[in-house]
């Protein structure tokens, strides 16, 4: 039959996703290989669209940064973050993520996103907070190629594919090397929150006498 002709014929993608640096400040890199678009993809648009649980965020105004100087963009739903929020007061963000291709391989794309993690709630019996980031969704669209729409699915997007006027975006089914990323943020421990609060005291009291000894000695009083 044509159809089961058509299915047969549709090839998916393959995503890996890696998580470099530690800490709080990390780096997002994601990595897409197509297998249905042709033997060359330079003339198609790929990004990423993943969603980010609320203990980790991206920070839009280095996002803004990097973009002028061209090396990394993306599109965030919503464009405002609280970047000051805690994990518990904070909700999940839509990233797009545009990639970029590899010059090394005609049909892989790739991207990095600089993330941050939240500060979370004070822990029992662990230093560490467990944050997981799922696969993303592969989006495509190639205005200046023929694609094999019976593979893939419409997507609406709310981005603009190219420079080129409307075009379609495409999602694609593909297959995450690895299902899921487990990042892992320091927290605190609860135990230690006295010791915190007398240290903090001690310092804002030193440094508040530091200030007021040099207004005396150095300030001009009328």
């Amino acid at each position: 039959s044509v159809v089961s002709d058509v299915h047969a014929a549709c090839r998916d993608a393959s995503v890996m996703q890696e998580l470099l640096q530690t800490g709080f400040h990390r780096e997002l890199l994601v990595k897409v290989q197509l297998d249905g678009v042709g033997e060359d993809a330079g003339g198609c648009t790929v990004a990423a669209r993943t969603r980010l649980p609320p203990g980790i965020y991206v920070d839009p105004y280095e996002l803004a940064s990097l973009e002028q100087h061209n090396l990394t963009k993306a599109a965030l739903v919503p464009d405002t973050v609280d970047v000051e929020a805690p994990e518990y007061s904070a909700t999940e963000l839509l990233v797009l993520l545009y990639l970029k291709p590899d010059p090394r391989c005609s049909r892989c794309f790739r991207a990095t996103l600089p993330m941050h993690g939240r500060y979370h709630r004070p822990a029992e019996d662990s230093e560490e907070a467990l944050v997981v980031l799922k696969s993303p969704e592969v989006l495509v669209c190639c205005c200046d190629n023929h694609l094999s729409t019976e593979c893939w699915m419409p997507a609406e997007v709310e981005a603009p594919c190219s420079g080129n006027g409307p075009c379609q975006w495409y999602s694609i089914t593909h297959k995450p090397v690895h299902g899921e990323l487990i990042l892992q943020v320091p927290v605190g421990l609860r135990q230690h929150s006295s010791i915190v609060c007398v240290l903090t005291l001690l310092a804002t009291g030193l440094c508040s006498s530091l200030i007021l000894v040099a207004v005396c000695k150095h300030g001009h009083f009328s």
